[in-house]
């Protein structure tokens, strides 16, 4: 069944003849353009079109996998494709200005789904776990080339950058989000996005990024020591890199992300810094970097082949400093498959 087809049954399911796609990751799931903050998909009972303007016709005749029809002002066309059809919105995405424009527009209100596609994403196609492979191989390298320059007197904003050059000069299409290099007690920010601080000796540096190729982002994160450390911040790297292998091993079809977080959050307890995990064990990735499935306390998400997670306890100590260790994995039939493969033991520059 192709993805329109998995949309349409979807649209039957909440009373809907046409859906309206906004939320760009979508709208690129189902077209394959590359630039979908520009656009929208109409899925119709007999067409499904990307509708763009001018500045992409070249792009779009390469890229699109749907009818596309060019046009200055989408809202303008979408009365002549919906018809009397009921139409659907993802509301997640679509603005209360927008909202009211098209109800005026189509003379009657819209349906407002939640998250109507995101039940279709969560297990990805093989064409989708080799893009997740490749961009885990640019992440993996980039950190190898960086490695050697991580030593005292480097700012953390340098490292970060030369991140981003080399992913980008392996073929990445950018970084996934905001580089975080935190160092010193800054390793105390879960997002301590990298910045002008010197990286000092005996600091342990958080490194947490990860490359974009073909639109499927991978995720990252490595505590790298410069020269010794002090003792309690190596009982928080040795605790939670036990954590994270356990929660790791645990992975397979059947397991809830509920189940996986105790893993990680129970044994952390045993090292009493279970108060110092402050986020969920783990997520989704694909054409966003946060996507279905959750692996948190509260998440009864059930991991089937094909889905792919992070795996990424943390502990944070404010004024002294804090540990995450991830790794990126595919649920296979039998278990999972790490592709995230940068040494993750202790490693001292």
């Amino acid at each position: 069944m192709s993805r329109v087809d998995d949309v349409r049954r979807k649209l039957a399911e909440v009373g809907a003849g046409t859906l309206l796609v906004t939320a760009p990751a979508n709208v690129r799931y189902l077209s394959g353009f590359t630039s979908p903050e520009d656009g929208v998909v109409v899925v119709t009972p007999d067409r499904a079109l990307l509708l763009t303007d001018g500045r992409y016709t070249a792009q779009t005749a390469e890229e699109s996998r749907l009818e596309v029809l060019i046009s200055p002002n989408w809202e303008e066309r979408l009365h002549e494709l919906v018809g009397d059809t009921p139409l659907a919105v993802e509301a997640e995405h679509l603005s209360l200005q927008r909202f009211r424009r098209l109800t005026d527009r189509l003379g009657r209100e819209p349906i407002a789904t939640d998250a109507l596609l995101a039940p279709l994403r969560l297990v990805k196609a093989e064409e989708e776990i080799a893009l997740l492979d490749e961009a885990a191989r640019i992440t993996d390298a980039a950190l190898a080339e960086v490695l050697p320059k991580l030593r005292p007197g480097v700012r953390e904003i340098e490292i970060a950058l030369e991140l981003d050059r080399s992913m980008r000069m392996a073929g990445s299409d950018g970084s996934g989000f905001h580089i975080i290099v935190a160092s010193g007690t800054r390793s105390a920010m879960p997002h301590g996005v990298a910045s002008d601080k010197v990286i000092e000796a005996g600091d342990l540096v958080t490194i947490d990024f990860g490359a974009v190729y073909g639109g499927y982002h991978a995720d990252m994160t490595r505590a790298i020591a410069v020269g010794p450390i002090a003792p309690e911040l190596r009982r928080l790297f040795d605790a939670v890199l036990e954590a994270q292998e356990a929660a790791l091993a645990a992975v397979a079809p059947g397991r809830t992300g509920r189940e996986l977080d105790a893993i990680a959050r129970d044994l952390l307890a045993r090292h009493d810094l279970a108060a110092a995990f402050s986020h969920s064990l783990g997520h989704g990735t694909g054409l966003e970097i946060h996507e279905g499935p959750r692996l948190s306390s509260r998440s009864d998400d059930v991991l089937e082949p094909g889905m792919t997670v992070t795996i990424e306890p943390g502990v944070y100590l404010p004024g002294f400093g804090g540990v995450r260790i991830e790794d990126l994995a595919v649920v296979t039939d039998d278990g999972y498959r790490v592709l995230s493969k940068s040494p993750k033991g202790f490693v001292q520059v």
